[in-house]
């Protein structure tokens, strides 16, 4: 006969474990969960990443990444909301579209007293960190620690916040935010509470300032061109033809590519950057010594061969690729670092890592750099996650995913509540190989922020796996494409007949999507003579 005694007191145990709320049993529950690593860049462009099979792949830019992809899963259609750095970065912090967190385009401030998912983590039992570029105007929230880059920040011997202040540490900025985050990871990764990284770097973000040892990487080899770098955008309705971020307008030959200045260097400008050519002056005498020691002589050639027209946009095109890429393999050699420093920690069996940026970038696509338009090359984001044990490496995903998903995923990835205001769709069924039988079909996108930098007009939009659809309602003005026969987006078919029914039914599907994220945004026309004034600014 069992003992009653003994019985009552394993009871009484059991009922206080079942209501344990204290912060050291969350830390024992937690315990179980894995880590997360969320390394986060900015600007980095799918089709500049090996994984991704992109028109670079040849240049190898990548090999660290490509590992990780090799040991998790690669996303291929995955997908920003507005593609601009702030709002994609709050849209990750929130789980929700950037007209409900309030951070629309880049001149708003974030109101960090809302719910992100760092805050439920920390109530989770998890330690949180937010380590280099953060660009939400605001301090941030729900980290136990976090050190920043204040604005866009410094390639070379940038400034860091912290809650106790400001501080300028010397060196490259993508090297200095990898020390930072293997020193918090000495200190707080192991034991008993599971931990997340957010390590987010300024690379490969305009103006492209390579770190000293790579000045001269990818000197010795071709670069494939792509195929649209001179459209002329005969087919895109009126917008696109009055941007303000070509390669051969609007890159600026030496604020953006530190070349020479000639008599043609277009030395004004609104899109104009001069944020480089202030790094060059916070440079100590031996950096600026090696960096004019790499870029002078080629600088002195240009000189002499005295360009004009294509050639002279080929130049640029040339010498901006290059510098991104190099700006990339600091990147590379930073996951490299991390994934390193786990597996010998101990860590990697526990951790899940993933690598994002914050949206695509054109490399010359379109003959452009930035990004803000939907179309592909900048709407479309990396995401590559591995998760030891759950998701199977080497695998490929091709369902619809965005940005709009990665709160609720590291929630779920933590065994936390999702809450129901969260506007996406946890990502763990997928990563475990196993697609919901309601998962969506399509993917919502609206960009804000115009008339301002670039001269991008406000527009959104509704893209499938084939057919992508986008409203310039400021304009009154419509694109359409036929992704699965005309990927590179080169003819616009909205007036094609062959198209009615589609298009039409994809308009339906844009007002549900729209209703259905509550957007209630002003997509009222503009005047005859307002949109004629912002064409003629």
């Amino acid at each position: 006969m069992r003992n009653p005694l003994r019985l009552s007191v394993v009871l009484l145990f059991a009922l206080a474990a079942s209501v344990c709320v204290s912060p050291v049993c969350r830390a024992t529950e937690a315990a179980k969960r894995p880590n997360i690593v969320f390394i986060f860049t900015d600007d980095h462009a799918p089709h500049a990443i090996g994984a991704y099979d992109g028109w670079l792949k040849g240049v190898n830019p990548t090999p660290n990444i490509d590992k990780l992809a090799a040991q998790g899963m690669v996303f291929r259609n995955s997908f920003c909301t507005n593609s601009i750095c702030g709002p994609s970065r709050a849209v990750i912090q929130t789980g929700k579209h950037s007209h409900v967190n309030g951070f629309m385009d880049n001149g708003d401030r974030f109101n960090g007293d809302q719910q992100t998912f760092p805050k439920l983590l920390q109530k989770e039992g998890y330690r949180t960190a937010m380590i280099g570029k953060w660009h939400l105007g605001t301090d941030p929230q729900g980290f136990d620690f976090w050190k920043v880059l204040p604005g866009q920040g410094q390639y070379y011997n940038p400034i860091f916040k912290t809650p106790q202040g400001r501080e300028t540490v010397e060196g490259y900025c993508t090297d200095i935010v990898t020390d930072v985050a293997i020193d918090w990871l000495k200190e707080n990764a192991g034991g008993d509470q599971p931990f997340m990284l957010m390590c987010q770097h300024k690379a490969p973000h305009r103006t492209w300032m390579p770190a000293l040892r790579h000045l001269t990487l990818y000197d010795d080899i071709t670069i494939p061109e792509p195929s649209t770098l001179f459209d002329n955008y005969a087919d895109n309705a009126s917008p696109a033809r009055f941007h303000e971020m070509g390669i051969d307008g609007h890159l600026n030959l030496v604020a953006d590519c530190f070349g020479p200045e000639l008599p043609n260097w277009n030395p004004t400008g609104k899109s104009m950057d001069r944020s480089g050519l202030k790094n060059l002056e916070r440079m100590t005498s031996a950096q600026r010594q090696a960096w004019d020691a790499a870029f002078e002589p080629k600088n002195n050639e240009l000189r002499k061969l005295a360009l004009t027209g294509k050639e002279l946009v080929r130049w640029k095109y040339h010498r901006y690729i290059r510098n991104y890429l190099r700006c990339i393999k600091g990147v590379d050699e930073s996951v490299g670092t991390l994934m390193t420093y786990l597996q010998e920690n101990g860590l990697d069996d526990n951790t899940v890592v993933i690598y994002s940026s914050d949206q695509g970038f054109y490399l010359g696509d379109h003959g452009w750099f930035d990004k803000r338009w939907m179309y592909d090359e900048s709407m479309k984001m990396p995401l590559i996650v591995k998760w030891p044990g759950v998701t199977q490496p080497g695998s490929v995903n091709t369902d619809l995913v965005q940005n709009l998903d990665y709160a609720e995923t590291f929630l779920n990835m933590a065994g936390a509540d999702i809450p129901a205001d969260m506007q996406g769709a946890s990502l763990v069924p997928l990563l475990k190989g196993e697609t919901p039988s309601d998962w969506r079909k399509s993917v919502y996108y609206h960009y804000y922020e115009y008339p301002s930098v670039h001269m991008v007009a406000r527009h959104n939009g509704i893209r499938t796996d084939r057919y992508k659809l986008i409203q310039f309602y400021q304009f009154g003005e419509w694109e359409f494409y036929d992704l699965e026969k005309d990927p590179d987006e080169i003819q616009n078919e909205y007036s094609n007949p062959d198209y009615a029914e589609v298009i039409a039914g994809l308009k339906k599907d844009l007002a549900a999507l729209s209703q259905q994220y509550e957007d209630d945004s002003d997509m009222s026309l503009m005047s005859k003579e307002w949109q004629v004034k912002v064409r003629d600014r």
